[in-house]
């Protein structure tokens, strides 16, 4: 998945007329479907989802492992690096919180995650931002399973930053240092990706 052509087609700096819409954004009452590659199809039988610490792995968790761990309901905004926003989104999940202390872990072992997903994708976002109830695998959707076409059967969801780093599909969040980019942050997208700084691509 390399090569992908970057567009600036975007509306540009100014905020929006809503306090909780960052700049350059504009509400939306759908769930636009975007992704780096096709989607894959569902396996739940031989589904994992597993943490490393560099290429040594800490846990993992069949969906079923994984349906048992307690769950969290959220309600969040999130932003589209494409300058869509759509407000009060429902998701249940595992918090990051949660999978941590399931794998025996009092603190993220390296402050950086590589997350890989089904299909090869991969993002990159440090251990802090996924602490503290920011950050879960969700696996459903205003009450139903998440749609593949969405990211089931389970994502990343990261709302405080642009939604490519909410990955869909994943599979491992590898615990790592240095930091390692990701496949848009490699394509020209910004390392970390803040909505409210409008930290769109590198330089931004």
């Amino acid at each position: 998945m390399t090569g992908a052509p970057i567009s600036r087609g975007f509306r540009g700096r100014g905020g929006g007329t809503n306090s909780r819409v960052p700049p350059g954004q504009h509400l939306v009452e759908d769930f636009p479907v975007l992704s780096a590659g096709p989607t894959p199809p569902v396996d739940l039988a031989n589904w994992r989802l597993s943490l490393d610490d560099g290429d040594s792995p800490l846990a993992e968790w069949t969906w079923q492992q994984f349906l048992a761990l307690p769950q969290t309901d959220l309600t969040v905004d999130i932003h589209c690096v494409t300058t869509w926003s759509k407000l009060d989104t429902h998701w249940k999940g595992v918090s990051i919180d949660t999978l941590l202390e399931a794998a025996g872990l009092t603190e993220p072992p390296q402050p950086y995650v590589l997350a890989h997903c089904d299909g090869g994708y991969t993002t990159n976002i440090p251990a802090e931002d996924l602490l503290d109830g920011k950050a879960m695998i969700a696996f459903e959707f205003e009450g139903e399973e998440l749609d593949p076409e969405h990211g089931g059967p389970a994502r990343l969801l990261v709302p405080h930053l642009y939604f490519w780093k909410s990955a869909k599909w994943v599979q491992k969040l590898q615990f790592v240092d240095p930091e390692i980019p990701g496949f848009w942050e490699e394509n020209g997208y910004h390392i970390y990706g803040d909505p409210w700084r409008e930290q769109r691509y590198d330089g931004d």
